[in-house]
Order: structure tokens, then sequence, then C-alpha cells
């Protein structure tokens, strides 16, 4: 391998000249044929350490993803690259999968993204068989540990699969994993040693800060004039997007909302007016972000309490990417946490009522028990809820449930993009006699699209009826028509959610809902929620410690700029400045049994500044420590003697 070979890689198909930290240790590990496990917060360029090894390889890389959206859009930017990748998700046909699998056999791809719920299918274990796989590639993979904050069974799946792959390394990639989560994703997955990558996850340019606040819109208002820059707002629901976004507007604030349930079209139009700073505030549900590199984001609010810290952490965590520094708030009142709380009976409906849906399930799709097996249905969730009286919440964590447990895929919103592929020879285009529109519309696809000929390219209609001076809908009908005359194949853009039985349906009584899927999962999303609770109402504890001792790191400094650390304590100065004055000094009474006051005073000041001022603070919080009976003072030796350590 020549020293420069990753750095041309870079260069060439990315236009960087250097790696991020952390990026270039797991590429060579990777490279040199290890089992590797990557821990780099969010925005720490976490694709790039399989993508540039797997371009180096001879061979395809499998990467395992359970996020469909950001599937789509690394296949589309690879694509733009000119890299050849595919993806294989729940709701293709069975014809474009094995489409999709041939070309990775065949047609000299560098990239497969699969979900996790494909891996066991026979015709993927067959065509798996055939390809030349040089490293596989298991995203998100917290998910495989039951200890982890999105556990899915489906991941269990992959230790079958390395059986098929003897030989070939694996790269286990996360951004957000506890001490518990690391040994059990190294377990679960087979690794022949452990061998894990880790960032620290502090960051010094980012404030953490959680401020009390009974109007919150007006508090957001003040946030984003006291803080330049772009910024996001995350809400809990997609009502919420756009009357924070409309309350934004009506104060002279640039914003624009965003969520799972628009159209792929207006998404792409508000992602791209944010990322070009035409618009500075997206407010939006946690459906935004994902895959998302905009440095100059100042300022990420949370109006309302993620479900845990490992969500907070990651969406919080999108903020001062270009080393500026940025504030990662949290919009609080005591009854968020009362909110929070009834999220754990809306997120586990009782059995009894999981049941009633499965049962309903298969009534409104008239499934007989015994059939359905692999069967893939449109799925409207109100129009579902709407004849069975069910609420619409806690049915779709019904519907989730049953997923975990193995009896369906429950699918929410895919965005199914326009595609195209052309089912005749280049030259025989020539010989059509089209009409003269049809065949302009041709020319026009071919010479804005490439690999139209090999494999199913996504299109943009509203493009195509600009560059031939149509409207949208005579494309889409000439498109059909071509299709109906079998010239192309043309998958019109589709919008839905759907539902595929996994299993044949079963008589309700034997459906039986594991405790790993139930109880195990409620109790850890307990325990969650009450970290995340405690994060937010603690006064007396930085913010940034809390994060870091939480994801495992052992005895981490206070930030120095979170709101706590900033607070004005008692003896008039910031927690941060107190607590270093503190530790130092029960340090050094620690190491030396007993001190005279003066003499343990100039020990402290002397070693960074020895001013008057900066004596008083040490004589301040010295008295302070007194008082608190955390230290004792003896008049008559004029001494000073450890009474208890800190305990925070």
């Amino acid at each position: 391998m020549q020293p420069d070979l990753f750095h041309n890689i870079l260069r060439e198909y990315w236009g960087y000249s250097t790696f991020r930290p952390l990026q270039e240790d797991i590429i060579r590990s990777v490279w040199d044929g290890r089992d590797t496990l990557g821990l780099m917060p969010t925005g720490g360029g976490k694709s790039l350490t399989f993508q540039v090894p797997a371009l180096a390889m001879k061979g395809i890389c499998l990467v395992v993803t359970p996020l469909i959206a950001l599937m789509k859009d690394q296949v589309d930017n690879l694509r733009e690259r000119g890299v050849k990748a595919a993806a294989i998700y729940s709701g293709m046909s069975r014809d474009e999968i094995i489409t999709a699998l041939e070309n990775c056999i065949f047609g000299d791809y560098k990239f497969l993204y699969v979900s996790p719920e494909r891996l066991s299918s026979e015709i993927f274990i067959t065509k798996l068989k055939a390809m030349n796989v040089c490293l596989l590639v298991v995203d998100e993979s917290h998910c495989i540990s039951q200890w982890g904050y999105d556990f899915r069974p489906s991941y269990l799946k992959i230790a079958e699969i390395r059986k098929l792959l003897e030989g070939v390394p694996l790269l286990a990639l996360t951004a957000t994993a506890t001490k518990e989560v690391v040994g059990d994703v190294q377990e679960k997955l087979l690794f022949k040693e452990k061998n894990v990558f880790r960032i620290s996850f502090e960051r010094e340019n980012l404030s953490y800060v959680v401020r009390t606040a009974e109007n919150k819109t007006g508090e957001l208002l003040h946030i984003l004039q006291s803080v330049p820059g772009s910024a996001i707002v995350y809400v809990r629901s997609r009502q919420q997007t756009a009357e924070v976004a409309q309350s934004l507007q009506k104060a002279g604030v640039s914003a624009d909302f965003f969520h799972a349930g628009l159209s792929y079209e207006a998404k792409a139009l508000k992602q791209n007016a944010w990322k070009t700073n035409k618009c500075r505030v997206m407010v939006a549900t946690n459906a935004f972000g994902m895959g998302i590199d905009k440095p100059d984001v100042h300022a990420v609010v949370h109006m309302d309490l993620p479900n845990s810290l490992e969500e907070y952490f990651q969406e919080a965590g999108r903020a001062g990417r270009d080393g500026e520094r940025s504030y990662a708030i949290i919009l609080y009142t005591k009854a968020d946490s009362v909110k929070l709380k009834k999220r754990i009976a809306d997120s586990f409906p009782t059995r009894d009522f999981i049941l009633r849906v499965y049962e309903a399930l298969g009534n409104y799709y008239q499934v007989a028990v015994g059939a359905g097996y692999n069967d893939v249905y449109d799925f409207n969730l109100q129009e579902f809820c709407m004849p069975y009286k069910l609420p619409f919440l806690q049915t779709h964590h019904a519907l989730k449930i049953l997923e975990l447990a193995g009896y369906i895929e429950y699918t929410e919103e895919i965005e199914m993009r326009s595609r195209i592929r052309f089912l005749i020879y280049r030259d025989e285009i020539y010989s059509l006699h089209l009409e003269k529109e049809t065949d302009a519309l041709l020319h026009a696809v071919l010479r804005n699209y490439t690999g139209v000929f090999s494999d199913d390219v996504y299109i943009d209609e509203s493009l195509l009826a600009a560059k031939t001076g149509k409207s949208r809908r005579e494309v889409c009908e000439m498109l059909v028509a071509l299709s109906r005359a079998k010239h192309i194949r043309y998958i019109p853009q589709k919008k839905t959610p759907f539902v595929v039985f996994s299993t044949s349906r079963e008589e309700t009584h034997f459906v039986s809902i594991p405790r790993a899927v139930y109880e195990e999962r409620k109790k850890r999303f307990e325990k969650r929620i009450l970290s995340m609770i405690e994060y937010a109402g603690k006064t007396d504890v930085c913010r940034s410690r809390m994060l870091l001792i939480y994801f495992g790191e052992t005895d981490p400094d206070d930030c120095g700029h979170c709101d706590v650390c900033l607070k004005k304590g008692t003896t008039g100065l910031p927690n941060w400045l107190f607590r270093r004055i503190g530790d130092k000094l029960k340090g050094l009474l620690q190491q030396r049994g007993t001190l005279r006051f003066n003499e343990l005073v100039d020990a402290v000041s002397d070693e960074n500044d020895n001013s008057d001022e900066n004596r008083e603070r040490v004589i301040s919080v010295l008295r302070f420590l007194i008082d608190s009976g955390e230290v004792a003072l003896k008049d008559d030796e004029v001494t000073v003697t450890v009474m208890k350590k800190d305990e925070n």
C-alpha cells in the first residue's frame, strides 16, 4: 500500500486534504483486516471511515443500516461522485431486489446498503454467496445491544451473515454508546479481539444550557437574538414545527419547518434554503439533521425533553462544528418531566392492546390465519385506527413492538422517489419513431442522468419539465406512456408507510411478545427517561460532566461554560471556579494532613495567580468550606483538617 493512498482517495472523491480526528486510525485498522468498533460523536465523519478503505480494496462493501433516508442519501452522494452504489430496503419489489443484487455481483459496484430486516431473506443469502465482499459495516451498531437505546432484534442476524463472510473484517460504528453497549456490541458481532477506537465526547466549544421558561417561544426569540448564526429548533410534533416557525416569522426571524410528512421536493427545497443560509432557523422534529454537516449552526434548541441523553447528545452535537462558541439549550418547565414520564405508557401499551392491534391488522387486510407471509401492504395509520377506534399514538407503538417481536415490518412514510430505467439499448432509441416531444424528453433524461441503461436511477420530473418546456404533469404522462410501451421502466414517486407480514398470520392467543422486547426494553426506557429528567433538573453539577460520565468517561473536568458552571453561588464565584479552588484546597489537605490558614491560601494562590484578588477568592472558598463542615478550623492551632471528601 502506498503511504498516501487514503489521502489520495480522500482528495479525489471528497476534495479534502486531511482526515478528522480518529478517521485515519479506524481506516488503517480496517485495512489491516481487524474487526473494529468506532465511537464517533455526531458530525465526526463516520461514513468516510468505511467509504475510503472500501474504495482502496477489491470487492464490494456491505453496509447494514436501519436508516432508510440516510441510506438513500449516501447512495445518491456516492453516485454523484462517480461511485457505483446500491440499496435494498423494505418496500422494494422482488424484481427490484434481484436486479440490485445482480448488479452488485456483476456490475463492479463498490457499496451495497441493506436494512437489517433484509439480511435473512433467501434471495439475499443466495446472492451474497456470489459477491466478493471486502468489508462488512454495521452502522448504528448500538441497535444490536439490548442495553442500547434503540435495540432491534433484526441486528442479531448479522452474526449469521459473518459466518458466510469468513475472513472479511467488520467495522461497527455508533455515535452514542455506554460502557455496557460497547462490550455487548463486540460480543454480539463476534469480534475476534476487542478493538475500540473512541474520541472523547467532550465538545469544548459547545455550551450546554438548561433554561427554565414558562413562555418558551418568547425565550426562544431572546436566544435567537443573542446567538448569531444558523439554528435548529427541535419540537415533538409536526403541528408544532409549523406553529413555532410561524411565530418566529411574525417576529421577523427567517424560519421554516421540517418533518417526515413533507414531500421529497418540499424537504429538498427547505433543506437547501437552510444550508445556503437563505433561511436561518429550521424548526423540526427529530427527522431533521440526519447526515447534515452544516458547520455554522451555533444554536440547537430543544423546546421539549428528548426521550434519552443519547438522543439529546446526538441532536445537540449538530451545533458548533466550525469550532466557534455554540449553544445546546433545553427550554424546560417542571411539567415537561410529567409529559416525559407519560411517554412510558404511550410507548409501551398493555399486552392485551398489542394483541388487539395485531388481530385488527389481519382483519383490516383480510389476511387469513396461516396466510400473509411476506405480503406487503400500503398503510395509513389514521385510516387503520378509525374503524377499530384505536388511539393513534399507542397503536403506532404497538406496531413497533410487533415489529421487534418479529411478526411484521412497519415502515413509516418512506419517500419513494421517482425512478427510471431503460429496457432497450441506446441504439434502439433512434428507431422508435417517437413524437418530437417524447424524443426530446428521452434525450433530456440521457443528458441529465447516467447509468439509466443498467440501473434504476432517481429522477426529478420538475427538472425534466424545465429542460423540455413542458409541465410536470405532461412529463409524467409521457413517461407513463413510454413505460406502457416497454421502452422504459418508470416508477412514479410514491409516499406511503407500509406493513409487511414477516410471518404467516398467527392465531392471536399464539402471539408471543418476548420479555426482551417488552419488559426489559420498558425498564431500560424508564431508566433513560429518568436520566434525562435528572439532567434537566440538576442545577449543581456541570452539564458536560454529567453527559461525559453517562457515556463512560472517568473523572472529566467541569467545562466552565455551561449554565451550571457560570451560575454564581453564595461566595459570588462562578460554580466552575469555586469547584476548581475547592478541589485544590482539599487536595492539598488530603496530601499534607494539616496546614496553617495562610500557608494553605498561599499554596493555592501561588499556583496560577498570587494577586490580592485571587487570594480573596481562595479565602472566600475556604471560609465556605469551613462553614459547611467540609473542612475544620482549629483556632488554637490555626490549622485546617479535612472532615469529609467532596461527594460530587
